[in-house]
């Protein structure tokens, strides 16, 4: 689970940490909702909270940890702390057969930039800081990274091999969780 440490003190009116599931979210709308494993009223998570948590989108049924606040329209979440992709996935579209997978978890993660993604096609593209080459990125591999869209000019950091198509991004994570992990 990809974690951030958590801050010593609690601004007034902040509940402990809970876990929890992303229900929905909607990166064009902004915000989408997270339910709590003990129960209760949805929670509200905007996407300014998941961007200071260095992403902005995260997949539906991904587990959270968040901090609440309850607000006079509902709970809030203010911090995200950890993030863990959904473990109910279809398998990747993009064709990993004769990659060792040791290999791949061992590959280091480049940092990039995103070049354009539509979610809707399902796929799109990113340059790797200092190669010319445009990377591959699938709606799958995005959504096994626990991610579920990328904006145009996102830095991001991913896994990259090389197939018969080209380079193509085995796995993609924030960069900041990268650079922080």
């Amino acid at each position: 689970m990809k974690d951030v440490s958590e801050n010593e003190a609690e601004p007034a009116g902040i509940k402990d940490p809970l876990d929890g599931v992303v229900k929905w979210f909607d990166p064009l709308k902004g915000f989408g909702f997270v339910v709590a494993e003990t129960g209760g009223a949805d929670i509200l998570l905007h996407v300014n909270v998941l961007r200071s948590f260095g992403q902005s989108s995260v997949a539906d049924g991904a587990r959270v940890k968040v901090r609440v606040q309850q607000t006079e329209r509902g709970a809030q979440a203010v911090e995200v702390l950890a993030i863990e992709p959904p473990s109910e996935l279809p398998a990747a579209v993009v064709d990993f057969a004769g990659f060792d997978p040791d290999q791949l978890a061992a590959a280091k993660f480049e940092p990039a930039r995103v070049k354009w993604f539509d979610k809707a096609k399902g796929f799109g593209f990113a340059n790797v800081f200092g190669s010319a080459e445009d990377v591959f990125l699938h709606i799958d591999v995005l959504r096994q990274s626990g991610l579920c869209d990328l904006q145009t000019g996102e830095a991001l950091a991913m896994r990259v091999i090389v197939g018969d198509r080209g380079h193509l991004a085995a796995e993609v994570s924030s960069w900041d969780a990268v650079i922080d992990g």
